[in-house]
């Protein structure tokens, strides 16, 4: 998995560099300069105000166990882990994870929380595209876009229930396949795995929780939506909200396909490019923007990362000691 993920994330590299090449690096970097600090200072507070609210209902949760800014760390370690480091985005899951695990958080309700949290963002994210090919209907009726969005949203509907039911079973699946294998070897693990299950019941049992926590992710797409909108605004186009928000939808739905890709390197690149064609917004502007969310990333990422590896180290320290 790390050599795949390298060579995609090569691969989307180049892809990305040829993109810019082909437009003029020239006028896309004059477009992203246009935005200027203060533009990129707004952009920069909507995404912490939008990993604020993500963080929120993973607390949600868990009943409100631990303080909430525990979460909202571990959110932040997540999308910095996707973002700015060579890893898949399962990569980040599992670095969020343990993230909170070094603040208090048992490991197997990480872990189950995580799953969970990350299904109903899903199922909010299948509700904002939702949202986003309705406008799309509604203002561009024969997009050729229209009825493969709509496919991909059948087609995620019907997976996102088949991994809520694989999670309502996984204790007796991963117990069998560890009885066969090991021959009983892995009896501890099998007692971590009826703890996970557990988890995974006492969450699932809450109901109002887990629909407010999708609540709470979908506000937070919509808050992507916005930031969308804003970020284009400053670059001097003239898109309105719902167009914005179709946007946005669009392209997550574009790179929900290319998970494995490192950052989603190129692919962001690509599918802007062409969403920026369909919306009537110059090539240059959409890279722009591609650039202008990855700066964005970096400088939140980069930060959250190197702390990350301050509190590893005085756990590692701790151990020691005791």
């Amino acid at each position: 998995m790390k050599k795949l993920s390298l060579l995609l994330a090569l691969l989307g590299l180049a892809l990305a560099t040829l993109l810019i090449g082909w437009f003029g690096i020239g006028g896309i970097a004059a477009a992203a300069f246009s935005l200027g600090w203060l533009g990129f200072l707004w952009l920069l507070l909507g995404q912490l105000a939008i990993l604020g609210l993500l963080g929120l209902a993973w607390w949600i949760l868990l009943a409100g166990r631990g303080r909430p800014l525990i979460y909202v760390w571990g959110r932040m370690v997540r999308d910095a882990a996707g973002n700015c480091l060579p890893f898949s985005q399962v990569g980040g899951f599992l670095l969020g994870a343990r993230a909170i695990t070094l603040h208090g958080v048992p490991a197997r309700r990480a872990v189950a929380s995580t799953l969970v949290d990350v299904t109903l963002e899903f199922l909010a994210q299948l509700a904002f595209a939702t949202l986003g090919l309705v406008i799309l209907i509604l203002r561009m009726p024969n997009s050729a876009v229209v009825w493969p969005l709509a496919i991909g949203l059948v087609v995620a509907v019907a997976g996102s229930a088949a991994f809520v039911a694989l999670q309502q079973g996984v204790g007796p699946i991963f117990r069998r396949i560890g009885a066969r294998i090991s021959a009983g070897w892995l009896h501890n693990q099998a007692t971590r795995i009826e703890a996970l299950e557990g988890e995974l019941g006492t969450i699932y049992g809450e109901t109002s929780r887990l629909a407010l926590a999708a609540g709470t992710h979908f506000t937070g797409w919509i808050a992507a939506g916005l930031t969308t909108w804003l970020a284009l605004h400053l670059l001097g186009t003239g898109i309105d909200v719902p167009n914005a928000i179709a946007l946005e939808a669009i392209l997550q739905v574009g790179l929900n396909f290319a998970f494995l890709v490192p950052g989603y390197f190129g692919i962001q690149e690509a599918v802007l490019a062409a969403l920026g064609a369909m919306f009537g917004i110059a090539p240059d502007i959409t890279l722009a923007l591609s650039l202008i969310r990855r700066a964005r990333d970096l400088v939140i990422g980069v930060p959250v990362l190197l702390l990350w590896q301050v509190f590893e180290a005085r756990r590692v320290r701790e151990t020691l000691l005791s």
